[in-house]
């Protein structure tokens, strides 16, 4: 457990935000302190709770860790949806986010990939239309937020030179990582020694990087390289799905199309495991090679990118800095409180 994982842990639940919550919900079959009993109180107030459930029911959106939103009060995706869902059918206001990210953005565009009455600014757990990352079976294509990769939070804004531009959004609250190595992976319910699930990850992945026009470091064999080590195995994937997505041979099938991306991480500044991990002296050591640099992580990802201005590390406070503050102020209050 990292020190900001361990402090938020312990007092989180004492922030008077939670409607007289007494937790002790259920995470992993045992009753936790940092998990509600009901998970209303763990949304921002303003957020009316039939409107969420049925725009994850009409998109067909997986909630993580069960079939409605959690009681874990340390979620990223309940820490994502509550600073960005209420606001995402205001058109200034998601602008203001996209400025924030990109001066040079002068509109927001409407999202396609969400059905007819929930479309709006920001889409949620978003995918491609169709699997180019090899990740499906059977043909099938790919689900919202379960077994494939999916975009926490997605922006489409134009460029004031025209071009249109998507902006995949990945949000963290308190996560950090361990030393696990993606490509030797045994995998649930597989032999030991197998590395089945390593293997599995590097036939679908290995092609992709190797053709990447955004992804630096080319290697004959990508097996314990940076790229299947977190966070980068993840940052990986997000850069080939952006890059699949703005390919003039895929874009005129998808739902939503861009000529370009912006990769934006967004992480608290406090969560210091995250960002400053060393690829040389801390964790991940084996992945330490091949043009990689040491650092913190946002040094040695960009170190792995063509174009480093690509990808942008920004706060939560830090994106809604310009959000209209009378319109928004029980919302900024309450994140304020919540989660600064």
């Amino acid at each position: 457990m990292s020190k900001y994982q361990e402090n938020e842990r312990e007092n989180a639940p004492k922030r008077k935000c939670f409607n007289n919550d007494s937790f002790s919900g259920i995470y992993r079959k045992i009753p936790r302190e940092f998990v509600l009993l009901n998970w209303k109180n763990n949304l921002f107030g303003e957020i009316p709770h039939k409107l969420i459930l049925s725009y994850f029911d009409d998109n067909k959106i997986s909630w993580w860790g069960g079939k409605k939103p959690t009681g874990h009060i340390l979620s990223s995706q309940i820490a994502c949806l509550n600073y960005l869902f209420i606001i995402r059918t205001d058109r200034d206001a998601v602008l203001s986010l996209a400025q924030t990210i990109c001066a040079d953005l002068d509109d927001v565009l409407e999202i396609a990939n969400d059905t007819d009455n929930t479309k709006a600014f920001i889409s949620f757990e978003a995918v491609s239309d169709k699997d180019y990352l090899n990740e499906c079976v059977n043909g099938q294509n790919p689900t919202r937020g379960n077994n494939c990769t999916s975009i926490d939070a997605l922006i489409v804004a134009k460029h004031k030179n025209g071009k249109t531009i998507l902006i995949p959004i990945e949000w963290k609250y308190t996560e950090w990582y361990g030393n696990t190595d993606k490509s030797t992976e045994d995998g649930k319910d597989n032999e030991k020694g197998s590395q089945k699930s390593g293997k599995i990850r590097l036939a679908r992945y290995s092609e992709l990087i190797t053709k990447s026009s955004q992804l630096r470091i080319k290697l004959k064999d990508y097996k314990s390289s940076v790229y299947f080590f977190e966070p980068f195995y993840q940052l990986m994937r997000q850069t080939l799905w952006a890059e699949q997505m703005i390919n003039a041979k895929n874009r005129i099938n998808e739902s939503i199309q861009a000529d370009d991306y912006i990769h934006v991480h967004v992480i608290p500044i406090e969560n210091h495991d995250l960002l400053k991990d060393d690829l040389k002296t801390n964790r991940r050591r084996k992945a330490y090679s091949n043009g990689t640099t040491k650092g913190s992580m946002e040094e040695i990802w960009k170190s792995c990118l063509i174009n480093p201005d690509k990808y942008k590390i920004i706060t939560p406070s830090s994106l809604l800095a310009n959000i209209d503050k009378n319109r928004y102020n029980s919302l900024i209050k309450y994140l304020n409180f919540r989660y600064e």
